[in-house]
Formats: C-alpha cells, structure tokens, sequence
C-alpha cells in the first residue's frame, strides 16, 4: 500500500471527546538535527494551525517528547563497536541502534522553534527508561510500560484521536496502532506527518496495517468545527 491508495476522509468536525496528538516535532528529528526525518520541518506550521483549531474549541492538545538520558541503551554509542544502524534485537531495543538522538536537556530534545508549544495542554515524555525505547506515546518498547498518555485521555473522556507529527512510520504508527487496540477512534493527518522511509517497505507496512486495524486518514484542510 502506498499514499495514493489511500482513503481519505471528506470532512470531519472535531467536538467534544475528540484530542489532538501531536507526536515528537523536536529538532534532532528535523534536518539538521540527529535523526533527522526528511521534510520533518515543512509541517510545523500546519501542526500550528491545527492546534489553534482544537484549542478554539476547547479540545485537549497533548505533545509527546522523545526524553533519552545520555547513554541510552537504544544509542549505539552505548554498545561497544557498534555504529548506528546496526541490527539490534532485544527487549525493549530494536530493530536497529540509533545516533544519540533527543538526549534530555539539549538542543535536539526541543520542540522546534516555531511550534506553539503555548497549545499544549501536557506533554508525555517518553524513552526515559535507560534500557527501554519507546516509539509509542502509549507505551515503551517493551509493551509494558505505560507512558501515561493513555490515563490522561481517559481522564479527559476523550474517545478520538487525530494525530500528526514525526515519523509517520514509526513514532506516529506505533502511537495510532496502541491508541486503536486501546479502543480509541484514531484518524491520522496524513498530510501533517513525513516518513522516515527505512526499510523501504515501512511506510506501506505502516499505511496497510493501520488501515487493516481501523485507522481513518484525513487532510487537514478538511478538518473543522462541529457546530451546535
């Protein structure tokens, strides 16, 4: 499956128990940064405009935030002779070792610069086990540990989920296949995510299997307010 083939939603106005999740735009995923995702940049200001819609209506704006400490398990630096890239298969790591990338407290771990981070109602941080991984905003790479985004949604009786943000075939993917086994309904704002695109079949592994699960697909020019 690839782009073209996919469905798209006409219209969809956004209400009560709908959330906006906007998924790692920090800057060691943009060009220039560690790990960077092609295009990651072009979607800032669309994210902003969308944010500014779900925050007129009053609706939950939530961020996830790679937060690695130095040394992380994930990082090849952190395995001796061994480089990024390199296969790797444990629990919790994988399937590949990583450049530092979003190490707490630095540049590439920011959101970047022209994110209204003012639109954030909370941000979930996740990756900040030493020796687990975590694509999902859900849950960590051992598929156990929760991050605690899914009690905050349920606190705020939110049903559906639109999600945007970086990468689409990994950190997004991941984040939508939980929120759908955790029974949310989950659209994704396709024009809104870019895709890392290695191995070369993860963005159609990715658009098959969320669309196989249940995911909706949308643009963002058709997202709206549900009137009275």
């Amino acid at each position: 499956m690839n782009y073209r083939d996919i469905h798209y939603e006409l219209w969809a106005a956004v209400g009560p128990q709908d959330a906006l999740l906007v998924v790692d735009l920090q800057n060691d995923f943009m060009p220039g940064g560690a790990l960077p995702v092609p295009e990651g940049d072009t979607i800032v200001g669309g994210v902003n405009a969308v944010m500014e819609l779900f925050s007129a209506a009053r609706l939950p704006v939530v961020f996830t935030q790679d937060w690695h400490p130095a040394g992380h398990g994930s990082f090849a630096s952190a395995h001796e002779g061994r480089k990024p890239f390199d296969p790797c298969v444990a629990e919790g790591l994988g399937p590949v070792l990583w450049p530092d990338h979003c190490v707490q407290g630095t540049w590439g771990a920011d959101f970047h610069q022209d994110l209204k981070e003012g639109f954030a109602q909370a941000i979930i941080r996740k990756g900040y086990h030493g020796h687990i991984d975590s694509y999902s905003g859900i849950y960590e790479n051992d598929r156990k540990t929760p991050t605690g985004l899914d009690g905050y949604l349920r606190e705020r009786l939110v049903r559906r989920l639109f999600l945007c943000g970086l990468a689409l075939d990994y950190c997004v993917f991941f984040t939508a296949a939980d929120a759908l086994n955790r029974g949310y309904e989950v659209y994704v704002i396709l024009d809104l995510t870019r895709a890392v695109a290695a191995p070369e079949d993860s963005v159609s592994h990715a658009l098959e299997t969320l669309t196989t699960a249940g995911a909706g697909f949308i643009h963002s020019r058709v997202l709206g307010l549900r009137t009275p």
